[in-house]
């Protein structure tokens, strides 16, 4: 069977090199680019985010970003984001005092932890829903966090009718906050996949299985 093509949305904010490698192993041919054909196009489209919400959507917005998810989804075509690269996909992000309009495909805000220490940084546990896909054989493994905002409430509502209603998956630092999330063809985790070794192979594998 072929492998999926995927494309790692390269718009100057995120951890490519690992990224990259990380889905190679997991099975996937991987193309770097910002090119939005391209990006539209893929199999999958892996839309990573390292540093401040602003800065993210500032990368984002100028390579057209916003407008290519919602091109894929609008077709059903898989997206997955990582780190800030899942936060830029609520409604809106408060860093610093500065409330930065997000990619709205989900309602509610990410905003700062509350916890005795910030960073999280280091490897933690996540509550899975038990029919979740993306953790199907791995929900009781540890996951890599590097992160002080999180989005700390789920705020859509269930559908009605005949579409699954999203899988959320939670972790705690301090406080619970949204670990992952699988809504149809969008998905995210909060945590680095590329570096939570065996475990985030195996959680992109399970992604990769999800393209068809």
């Amino acid at each position: 069977m072929t492998s999926p093509a995927v494309v790692l949305f390269d718009y100057g904010s995120g951890n490519l090199h690992s990224a990259r490698r990380a889905l190679e192993r997991a099975g996937a041919r991987v193309e770097v680019t910002s090119d939005r054909e391209r990006a539209v196009n893929a199999d999958g489209l892996v839309v990573p985010g390292v540093g401040a919400f602003a800065a993210c959507m500032a990368g984002l917005s100028g390579a057209e970003g916003p407008w290519i998810i919602d091109q894929r989804l609008s077709g059903g075509r898989p997206v997955l984001g990582i780190c800030v690269g899942m936060q830029v996909l609520f409604e809106r992000g408060v860093e610093h005092d500065v409330d930065t309009a997000g990619c709205d495909q989900w309602p509610g805000v990410v905003d700062k932890l509350t916890a005795a220490v910030l960073p999280h940084m280091g490897w933690n546990t996540v509550d899975a829903p038990k029919d979740s896909r993306l953790f199907q054989g791995i929900a009781d493994e540890r996951f890599y966090f590097v992160h002080s905002y999180a989005a700390r409430t789920w705020e859509l509502d269930s559908f009605s009718g005949p579409t699954q209603d999203p899988l959320i998956t939670w972790a705690t630092h301090g406080e619970p906050f949204v670990a992952a999330v699988e809504n149809g063809p969008l998905v995210a985790t909060q945590f680095h996949p590329e570096k939570s070794g065996e475990a985030g192979t195996a959680l992109l594998r399970n992604w990769l299985t999800m393209l068809g």
